[in-house]
């Protein structure tokens, strides 16, 4: 009998932001091996075009799989945007039919139903990810009587790589996008944070947002939405290897990812430096 080969799960990020859904799937599922990629030289992704996404997203994935990673987690939401779709049409069936590569977008929007009671719902994110219309696409599809309403914070994310989320500059764009939201639609009483680096920003985010509101985080619903799955596909199940590893990967500098990623998941981490001749 072939004994089947094991990898860890790949989860791919252009920047940081990333790491917070890998911090839950560690906490969630803790028993497997996972190897993240940070395409950190060439991030942030969040105002490139489509194609350019594409491409980066692609070649990152395909990185993974070729490290023998059988599953391969976007933990980004501008390439779950603009490149995750497409990946699993066009390349997964080329490249292996039993390779997978999942989005944070979807199982943040199946939690969102049963959240909101006004139906109406607010979405920050990165421009790429609010000019995707990503997100009010797939809430159409499963709620189509939920009002969505979508605002780019082009600030959030690099003040956060830049470790200035405690800052006074932090509160200005923070209660000024929270605003600019919330004017746009008076009846949201759920706002989903939808870029992976929001979560760092919390604390002002809660200050900023009247208290009735439902403020949703991607990490804890991804890592639950990701053990359903495998409970559901035991065939990708069988191919992970399960000996508690993590591995860093990053495409900038080791040192420099080494300690932007210590805000992220608050804890030392060594990283390697992949080359894609950039």
């Amino acid at each position: 009998m072939e004994q089947i080969k094991r990898g860890p799960i790949g989860v791919f990020d252009s920047g940081y932001g990333g790491l917070t859904i890998l911090r839950d799937m560690r906490r969630v599922l803790p028993q497997y091996d996972y190897v993240y990629l940070g395409d950190n030289a060439r991030a942030p992704y969040g105002s490139r075009s489509f194609d350019v996404v594409y491409q980066f997203t692609r070649q990152s994935v395909r990185y993974l799989f070729d490290l023998g990673c059988p599953l391969v987690v976007l933990g980004c939401n501008t390439a779950s945007a603009k490149a995750l779709r497409t990946i699993q049409r066009q390349d997964l069936p080329q490249w292996e039919p039993g390779l997978r590569v999942l989005g944070v977008i979807r199982p943040t929007v199946e939690s969102i139903g049963a959240v909101t009671r006004t139906r109406h719902v607010g979405i920050l994110g990165t421009m790429g990810t609010i000019q995707s219309q990503s997100y009010p696409l797939e809430l159409r599809k499963l709620f189509p009587d939920v009002v969505v309403t979508g605002h780019a914070c082009p600030m959030w994310a690099p003040i956060v790589e830049n470790n200035e989320y405690a800052s006074p500059g932090a509160d200005y764009f923070v209660r000024k996008d929270i605003e600019s939201l919330l004017s746009a639609d008076p009846l949201i009483d759920t706002v989903v944070l939808g870029c992976t680096h929001y979560p760092l920003l919390i604390d002002k985010i809660r200050q900023y947002m009247p208290p009735q509101i439902r403020i949703i985080a991607q990490g804890g619903i991804v890592a639950d939405s990701l053990q359903c799955y495998l409970q559901r596909h035991a065939d990708i199940q069988q191919r992970l290897a399960q000996d508690g590893r993590c591995e860093f990967l990053t495409t900038e500098s080791p040192d420099k990812f080494r300690q932007s990623a210590a805000i992220f998941l608050n804890e030392e981490v060594t990283a390697r430096h992949v080359d894609f001749g950039i």
